[in-house]
């Protein structure tokens, strides 16, 4: 049985990639046909990890509307996020737990990470699309080429899961939808932005793609410089990843907010009971 389902998945140009599995799986004789199957369905998410529409495409997922994401990377950061201790420590320290919640090392490539006005999203992108470039010009105000693909594939945290990580510019972020790095150049979701509150901006918010409340910090000690975090304010004002810190900066929410960030699920208006998975037979 298990030779004619290797047959008709072949004959069906099904390769080990698409599938999601390893080829010892195919070939040990041990392995039953039900056996691959359940081994398929573990690797994917319930809804309640993955709070945005998702599909199947030969017993892998994918987000439908951003096919570039790697979806199970960006449901391990906001697991990650969501288990953070508090972020009101010392900067240094809140940045180390933002890198290593975002699967990325902490090296000399990801040291301008969250450190700027720009490069406060953090991006988790499917293998295929990582060495995109911006020769379109399609994203403003970066450089051309902007080849990320060997710093990601250096960087990444692989505990994370299929694909890579990336601090990418925020920069159209403003605009709906968002023009930024992460949606355009990779045509993937954001697993979270960092948006520091105005006026003072001495406390920041992380929030999901489509800008509600995962986290607030405020943190301590040797900042970004103050013009970095109203700059990174100014790139996001206006637009819906603002919206958090404007209900703060406003006295509409709590200034101090990490006390489970305020019932999250409240903020994000029952995300996760809207969340669907869908069976497709489509090409990505």
């Amino acid at each position: 049985m298990l030779q004619r389902l290797v047959v008709s998945l072949l004959s069906r140009s099904v390769s080990f990639s698409a599938l999601s599995l390893a080829p010892p799986l195919f070939f040990h004789s041990g392995v039953s046909a039900t056996g691959v199957v359940s081994a398929m369905q573990k690797t994917l998410l319930e809804p309640a990890d993955y709070p945005f529409e998702l599909a199947v495409k030969d017993g892998v997922q994918y987000d439908p509307a951003y096919p570039g994401t790697a979806v199970q990377r960006l449901s391990s950061v906001l697991k990650r996020v969501k288990e953070l201790p508090s972020l009101d420590g010392p900067w240094n320290d809140v940045r180390r737990h933002l890198l290593a919640a975002g699967g990325l090392k902490e090296d000399q490539s990801t040291s301008h990470a969250f450190n700027d006005d720009n490069h406060c999203d953090l991006t988790t992108m499917v293998d295929s699309v990582s060495f995109n470039d911006n020769s379109n010009g399609a994203v403003a105000m970066i450089s051309r080429g902007n080849r990320l693909g060997p710093h990601i594939s250096r960087a990444s945290l692989q505990e994370h899961g299929p694909g890579g990580s990336w601090s990418t510019c925020t920069n159209g972020a403003h605009l709906t939808p968002p023009s930024d790095v992460a949606h355009v150049q990779f045509s993937s979701r954001v697993a979270f932005k960092l948006v520091w509150v105005p006026p003072e901006f001495t406390q920041f918010v992380l929030v999901d793609d489509e800008g509600k409340l995962l986290k607030h910090g405020t943190p301590t000690g040797n900042l970004p410089h103050p013009r970095s975090r109203q700059g990174n304010y100014e790139l996001v004002r206006g637009g819906k990843y603002a919206s958090v810190a404007d209900r703060i900066a406003a006295g509409e929410l709590p200034s101090t907010m990490q006390q489970g960030a305020i019932e999250a699920s409240k903020i994000c208006d029952n995300a996760l009971s809207t969340n669907k998975t869908l069976l497709v037979g489509a090409a990505l």
